[in-house]
């Protein structure tokens, strides 16, 4: 299997899906033999490394994982289930509206959707906020791309089939576990890959040529990550594998970018913007002018006008 990975250092991405596997298979026969703190403490990381599986779906789409699309396909199921979403229908909101128009009307992510005085409400109710907006906008491309993409709708139909064949067949073998080992976890992660876009972006200015993004540049969070602290290069170079992405930052980002945007510690700036002092403010510690609300506006492109380099998962 090895052999067949595009970059080796994607045996990280392989061993961090095999323990999320491990951890709800292994849980689900030993759960009644847990103590409650065991339990509480086993859910917890089950939902940590969920996350770190949206974060590998976030990478998959952008860089697929093996050198042969069958390989990448059948990947893309298997993590469908480790983060709780069909891995393709990532690509719309993501890879076509934010990468695209970041910040702007036809980005339907945009960070200025959450408008709430106090900061910390901005970052924890930031997927609700936009849930709708990001389900609407999947909905209408899916639909679009069955004539315009046909390999890429049935890519995304089939994901979709074996996403909830394996949730329906959890959740009648037993919905207490299921909620605990699976959704619970599949709403974490969804709640942590949709609200890091939040800190990623929020106060900076999509105008500029570099400070358009916050990195967070601790080695720390970027080995657990994947380096999706380096957020920067990774607009500039969506298509470049993560393992590239911290010399490419150190070469092209960080001599250019406004240092309040290399944050060393996502949890320091975290505390700083949502607990103490805890204000809304702009990247140079200017006073954050909330823009007037819009509507979003329509991103959807035909086959023609997806620009090159934009991936669009293993049916790109």
């Amino acid at each position: 299997m090895f052999d067949q990975l595009r970059y080796q250092a994607d045996r990280r991405t392989l061993g961090f899906v095999a323990t999320y596997l491990a951890l709800v298979a292994v849980g689900w026969v030993i759960w009644a033999d847990l103590a409650t703190w065991m339990q509480v403490a086993w859910v917890a990381v089950t939902c940590v490394f969920s996350f770190f599986c949206a974060v590998i779906t976030h990478n998959t789409i952008h860089a697929p994982v093996f050198k042969k699309k069958s390989w990448n396909r059948a990947f893309q199921y298997l993590i469908s289930v480790c983060y709780g979403h069909p891995v393709s229908a990532f690509v719309p909101g993501h890879n076509l509206s934010h990468h695209l128009h970041t910040q702007s009307p036809r980005d339907v992510m945009r960070t200025t959707k959450a408008r709430f005085k106090l900061n910390i409400l901005n970052q924890l109710l930031f997927m609700p906020i936009l849930g709708k907006d990001v389900s609407n906008a999947d909905l209408r491309y899916a639909v679009a791309m069955r004539t315009e993409r046909p390999a890429w709708f049935a890519q995304w139909v089939r994901e979709w089939v074996f996403f909830l064949a394996v949730m329906g067949a959890l959740l009648v073998l037993d919905w207490q576990k299921f909620l605990l080992l699976g959704m619970i976890p599949h709403l974490y992660a969804a709640w942590g890959i949709i609200g890091i876009n939040f800190v990623q972006h929020d106060g900076t200015d999509q105008e500029h040529p570099y400070n358009h993004s916050r990195n967070f540049v601790g080695p720390f969070i970027n080995w657990w990550t994947f380096n999706n602290g380096f957020h920067g290069i990774h607009h500039k170079k969506p298509g470049l594998h993560w393992s590239l992405t911290a010399a490419a930052h150190a070469e092209e980002i960080a001599p250019h970018i406004h240092p309040n945007l290399d944050q060393p510690s996502l949890l320091a700036y975290c505390w700083k913007a949502y607990v103490r002092p805890g204000k809304r403010i702009m990247y140079d510690g200017s006073e954050y002018v909330m823009p007037p609300r819009f509507r979003d506006q329509e991103w959807i492109p035909g086959v023609g006008d997806t620009p090159a380099g934009v991936s669009l998962g293993a049916e790109s």
